[in-house]
């Protein structure tokens, strides 16, 4: 114990986040800030009321913050800060819509977390989280080992799902994979599937397969159009909250992040994501697995894609 996180933006996404960290019991404190007078400190009180049914001691602050940095310096001395401020997407937006928009809030965000509390690593999960990783190392300054994306653990944990729902099959059967872009460019690696360790293309045709991949891509957009206002929150924050954990416990589990890429897959300077070890310094290192010649073509596709609009975020 004696471990503290912060999670920086209290609606739906932020405040479950805080929740799945609180209910692990792994850390003395979680900060939860957020903008909106009272709000944080609110969903902070009901968590709290929480513990003893849940049966965790791990307490939950919340924190106004103000335009000007006020209110961070309850975050001091995080060991890690999750980021999920920022507009969630409406119905017909894609994730790129909120460049600009988010761009400004992540950045202020990212000023402050560098302020107080330069030694934590830093989980981005704001959209679109690509160009947001690398906008929140840019501003934070921190070494790009610090600073990583949540994106690959929730969409291989759609992917997974879908196989698991299309062959009835337990969600534990499955292993899936996906790497790339969190958006338009990411990149499902079936080559990496296993069911009950079988290959998946021994037990669905590649048309199926295709149609899971589409699905898995079109993912968070399937339940934006279902839920009309706001995002998907039960999922992502159990992938971020799952990556915090990951970094707490220096575990050294390999998950696929937005991670910074710097010449594996013969791919340069750029945030993608990529399987990568998770610890206490962030990423330990980039896993470098065999990819078919389609599949490695697609994560170079994904890596240049990413690079024009990571250039642009330098200037927002």
């Amino acid at each position: 114990m004696g471990k503290k996180v912060t999670v920086v933006g209290a609606g739906f996404y932020g405040s479950t986040t805080a929740q799945r960290l609180a209910e692990y019991d792994i850390f003395e404190t979680v900060v939860l800030t957020d903008i909106i007078e009272g709000k944080p400190a609110g969903l902070a009180l009901d968590l709290n009321q929480s513990r003893p049914i849940e049966g965790f001691e791990t307490k939950v602050v919340g924190v106004t913050t103000g335009p000007n940095g006020e209110g961070y310096e309850a975050i001091e001395g995080s060991d890690v800060v999750v980021v999920t401020a920022g507009l969630p997407r409406k119905p017909g937006m894609s994730r790129m819509d909120l460049l600009e928009v988010n761009a400004k809030i992540v950045r202020t965000v990212a000023e402050n977390i560098a302020k107080y509390a330069p030694n934590a690593v830093v989980i981005v999960v704001s959209n679109p989280v690509d160009e947001m990783t690398a906008l929140a190392q840019i501003a934070t300054q921190f070494p790009k080992n610090r600073v990583f994306g949540q994106a690959g653990v929730l969409d291989t944990a759609r992917f997974t799902n879908s196989i698991a729902e299309t062959l009835a099959v337990p969600v534990k059967s499955v292993k899936a994979l996906t790497l790339g872009s969190h958006g338009d460019t990411m990149v499902p690696v079936p080559s990496r599937c296993t069911v009950d360790g079988k290959p998946l293309s021994d037990l669905l045709p590649a048309d199926k397969i295709e149609e899971l991949v589409v699905r898995t891509r079109n993912g968070g957009a399937e339940v934006v159009a279902l839920l009309k206002t706001g995002s998907a929150y039960y999922a992502p924050s159990a992938a971020a909250a799952r990556m915090a954990k990951a970094v707490a416990e220096d575990s050294g589990e390999v998950l696929p992040v937005c991670a910074w890429v710097d010449g594996e897959y013969g791919i340069n300077g750029v945030y993608l994501g990529v399987e990568a070890e998770v610890g206490a310094q962030g990423i330990k290192k980039v896993v470098e697995e065999k990819l078919t010649d389609t599949e490695l073509a697609g994560l170079k596709e994904a890596a240049e894609a990413v690079r024009a609009k990571q250039a642009d975020v330098a200037s927002l």
